[in-house]
């Protein structure tokens, strides 16, 4: 969880900031995942901090959604 932090933190990928008076902040929650080798015995344990986006309200929380998302036709173009 340590090295998630000092990750975020260097990297800059949040700015604290108050939240207006009229909207409610989103929770976080960390995410556990145990990385393993071929033959199965641990070699790391990682942790993710993740935003639980899911209490968002459309028109209150936010305006629109923005996903980045490449279709295969695209891809198969930019290769040629």
């Amino acid at each position: 969880m340590e090295e998630e932090m000092n990750a975020i933190e260097e990297n800059g990928t949040w700015e604290l900031v108050e939240p207006p008076p009229s909207c409610r902040p989103i929770s976080l929650k960390w995410v556990y995942k145990v990385k393993r080798d071929e033959r199965g015995e641990v070699v790391r344990h990682k942790a993710r901090l993740v935003a639980r986006g899911f209490v968002r309200r459309e028109g209150v929380d936010f305006n629109e959604v923005f996903a980045p998302v490449a279709r295969m036709e695209s891809v198969r173009l930019l290769r040629r």
